[in-house]
């Protein structure tokens, strides 16, 4: 969704599913979420596989309302897709200190700066391993940058 209405309502997270064996954070379907596309696929968040959550590709978008945010400033995208991987990793059982790698991707190299400088705030201390893609395009035209993340859940917070 491109909209900037205020007062938009949040969705209901669902609740966590297992499905493999393994717990997926906010469940959702492809057909809900890109509804101008034809697309019916069954995709989470995030999975908690042993004691490794991996989080999906986040970008400018809110994760409760699925509103965009920072349309044409890569560095408002970076800082909302951080906040969705700080949110995501905690309803795992992680945190930020807990990540291991990040892969980040820009459409435009010119990016690089203003979203490695966001994401360099989010890991002071953390130092996990990084690879940076610049690709032609994402998912939306909006979108300047998407971060996927890795993290483990350390064995005192494991249930």
């Amino acid at each position: 969704m491109t909209s900037t209405s205020e007062g938009r309502r949040a969705k209901a997270v669902k609740a966590p599913i297992v499905a493999g064996g393994h717990t997926r954070i906010r469940p959702f379907n492809t057909r809900d979420t890109y509804p101008e596309q034809n697309l019916d696929n069954d995709l989470c968040q995030a999975v908690v596989a042993g004691n490794t959550v991996y989080v999906r590709g986040q970008i400018g978008q809110h994760l409760d309302t699925s509103e965009s945010v920072g349309i044409g400033d890569a560095e408002a995208q970076a800082e909302q897709a951080m906040a969705n991987i700080e949110t995501l990793l905690e309803e795992a059982g992680s945190r930020m200190e807990h990540l291991v790698k990040l892969t980040i991707y820009l459409i435009d190299p010119r990016y690089r700066e203003a979203v490695y400088r966001t994401v360099g705030r989010w890991t002071k201390g953390v130092h996990p391993i990084s690879t940076g893609l610049v690709v032609s395009a994402l998912a939306r035209p909006e979108w300047l940058c998407e971060i996927d993340a890795v993290a483990v859940i350390p064995e005192e917070q494991q249930s």
